[in-house]
């Protein structure tokens, strides 16, 4: 099991010093991967909750965090298909090559009407959109002359370079459907679970997930299965997983592997009552919570 932390980046201690002292404090203490999300827009009346009220570009959050970084892993879960995909390539190539092929790619379909609308996208088919995505990124890092001419999408004849280095990053693919989840198997490195995911039902995950690895002809002991922790750290037990002490968390990090989930990411930003504090308060225990989950 491979544990990870999410950085600063919802609320009021999602500042550019709290930033940089999260990702410093966790290379540090041995956590193995940095985790940001995307929230594109907040709709007027909307009742997402205040994790989305005020949210940081993901991919620029993390290239500022490579700078400040040398080890630890960059991931974004997710980021959803609001760009052409051949612009997402570019920068996620950038992204890989400059903090020296640390970063995974974690994506997904949306679900906010306003912003697709807001982006041009059509909201309409969005699973064979999504797979369309996957195909045009993959051309983009790997032929030298990419050429796409799909249902949604279209490549003349191009160079794209320079190309990922060492590699393309691992591309995530997120979805709590079944069919999502046979999505990731078939086209993905590894899958991702969201905030709202009931974690007492994650073995069903698992095994889905490896039997379709399997059914596809993949190696399903490197596909990856990372779980995001909505983390709430309380002074009594919860029934809620990964709510509760931090020894009530620790188990439940335990349980979590034992059932097959290769990686979890403590996320503090998804916990309503954290994401209110102000930014001192809030700084105060996630430096806590960082020391007492480590590793």
């Amino acid at each position: 099991m491979r544990v990870g932390f999410a950085v600063p980046q919802s609320g009021a201690w999602a500042t550019p010093e709290n930033l940089r002292r999260v990702a410093t404090r966790a290379e540090a203490l041995g956590y193995h991967e940095l985790w940001t999300f995307q929230r594109l827009l907040y709709p007027v009346g909307h009742q997402m909750g205040p994790t989305y009220r005020s949210v940081h570009d993901p991919l620029i959050t993390l290239a500022h965090l490579s700078g400040v970084t040398s080890r630890i892993r960059l991931g974004v879960a997710v980021i959803n298909a609001y760009v052409q995909p051949v612009v997402l390539a570019k920068q996620l190539a950038t992204l890989q090559t400059l903090s020296g092929g640390r970063l995974t790619a974690g994506l997904g379909l949306g679900w906010v009407p306003e912003e697709f609308e807001a982006t041009g996208v059509g909201m309409e088919r969005r699973g064979r959109r999504g797979e369309e995505y996957v195909e045009v990124l993959r051309k983009a890092w790997a032929d030298d002359v990419i050429e796409h001419h799909g249902e949604f999408y279209r490549v003349s004849p191009s160079h794209m370079d320079p190309k990922p280095e060492p590699g393309p990053p691992p591309i995530l693919l997120g979805g709590a459907a079944e069919v999502a989840l046979r999505r990731a198997a078939r086209l993905a490195d590894g899958w991702v679970s969201s905030s709202r995911e009931d974690l007492s039902a994650i073995a069903g995950r698992v095994r889905l997930l490896k039997e379709a690895v399997a059914e596809a002809g993949r190696d399903a002991d490197a596909f990856r299965i990372v779980v995001r922790g909505v983390t709430q750290v309380r002074a009594a037990r919860s029934d809620r997983s990964l709510t509760g002490t931090y020894d009530d968390i620790r188990h439940d990090v335990a349980e979590l592997a034992a059932a097959g989930v290769t990686e979890v990411f403590h996320d503090l930003n998804f916990d309503r009552e954290f994401v209110t504090l102000d930014a001192k308060e809030a700084m105060r225990r996630a430096e806590e919570a960082l020391e007492a989950l480590a590793p």
